[in-house]
């Protein structure tokens, strides 16, 4: 099993007010700064080539630093392509996608990918039109799978699971290593020091389900040796090249 970040942009920042806002009341925020990222991943089982979203469309290009702004993702490190074939993977290879939510950091390149399956939810794919006979719309029949109630299996090891609230229909994948989990888990935190904290951002749809969310997350964790997974900060490919696991 081979778990392997693709990295966009790095050496960026993120506020205190952004990463904890969603939550913690303002008299409460500091004037901390938390370094920011930007990452997908490949997962490679030997049987499938599986990207857990997409990136930003090829064509995005620098994002200009502005020391006021509550995120700046940081410097391009790669296009999504080039990300890609940095690992020495090419298009081609990739016969699956799980796509944890609808905004453009996380598909942007879906269009790459005509022959590869498309595993979305179904609101997600609503919301953004998505039309073609490799779309599959997740609807997460296959019961529960540890706390999360509702879950689609997508291969032996890889599973899809109902978490909506930071977009009304965002979903995280868990993949099962032996005995270790790797969650890719979208932006139910921006930073894993939201995580530890149990605070959420200022982005969500739905609140309280953004809420409830983080409340399954932070006790999967507790209760399965995890990986974090994140898109937005350094740390996302830090516990993957370190094999970190998680200790809330």
């Amino acid at each position: 099993m081979k778990v392997i970040p693709l990295k966009f942009y790095d050496n960026g920042f993120m506020k205190e007010s952004f990463a904890f806002g969603g939550t913690r009341p303002v008299d409460d925020i500091g004037d901390v700064r938390y370094s920011a990222s930007l990452q997908n991943f490949l997962i490679d089982d030997g049987s499938d080539v599986i990207l857990s979203d997409t990136g930003m469309p090829n064509e995005t290009g620098d994002f200009e630093k502005d020391e006021n702004a509550p995120l700046w993702m940081g410097e391009t490190v790669a296009s999504f392509k080039e990300a890609l074939e940095k690992t020495g993977y090419r298009v081609g290879d990739v016969t699956k996608i799980v796509v944890t939510h609808k905004h453009p950091d996380h598909t942007g390149e879906l269009r790459m990918f005509p022959n590869a399956k498309i595993f979305i939810s179904e609101k997600e794919a609503d919301a953004m039109e998505l039309t073609g006979e490799n779309v599959v719309r997740v609807r997460f029949t296959d019961g529960p799978f540890k706390n999360f109630p509702e879950s689609q299996r997508i291969t032996d090891t890889l599973v899809m699971v109902r978490a909506e609230g930071h977009t009304n229909g965002n979903s995280i994948s868990i993949l099962q290593d032996g005995g270790i989990f790797y969650m890719f888990h979208g932006d139910v935190t921006y930073c894993d020091a939201a995580l530890y904290a149990g605070e959420l951002s200022v982005v969500f749809e739905d609140k309280e389900k953004a809420i409830e969310t983080l409340r399954r997350v932070r006790q999967f964790i507790k209760e399965n040796p995890t990986i974090y997974c994140s898109t937005h900060c350094p740390e996302g490919y830090q516990n993957i090249e370190e094999k970190k696991i998680t200790r809330l």
